[in-house]
């Protein structure tokens, strides 16, 4: 059963989720990181180039043809073909359609009102299905 951890109050949540990936790729998992839509997955696309000066993250959209060789794939939409499913960082408001396929999930909340209660609902609706949840709360900077 899918492992379901909620970090919320994260204030840039495209920064929290370039350092949650290096971490996940330092442990050696293969991780999809789905965007709220092609804005977003843009600027996750930007970021993991420039996040961090020291680490390399390989990273192709889902779909493309090195897909099943790049540990990290982003996607904008649950009808991705994706190679892997061991973690999923969930930047949208939305609740994945393929979930329950990966071994882990991140829900990253930020401290936006739609965004808080849009990932309130993803809690009670994975809560209500039995699913192992944490939740974490940053700090106020």
């Amino acid at each position: 059963m899918t492992r379901i951890d909620f970090h919320s109050n994260i204030p840039d949540k495209i920064a929290y989720a370039c350092r949650l990936a290096r971490k996940a790729r330092a442990a050696e998992y293969k991780i999809v990181m789905l965007a709220e839509d092609r804005n977003q997955l843009a600027a996750l696309d930007e970021a993991l180039w420039t996040f961090s000066e020291l680490d390399f993250l390989p990273h192709v959209a889902a779909g493309n043809k090195l897909a099943a060789q790049t540990p990290v794939i982003l996607a904008d939409s649950d009808a991705a073909d994706l190679p892997h499913h061991q973690i999923l960082i969930n930047l949208s408001s939305r609740t994945p359609a393929h979930f329950a396929r990966f071994e882990r999930m991140f829900e990253i909340i930020s401290p936006d009102e739609t965004d808080r209660l849009a990932g309130r609902d993803r809690y009670r609706f994975y809560k209500e299905r039995g699913y192992p949840l944490t939740h974490s709360v940053a700090e106020k900077a």
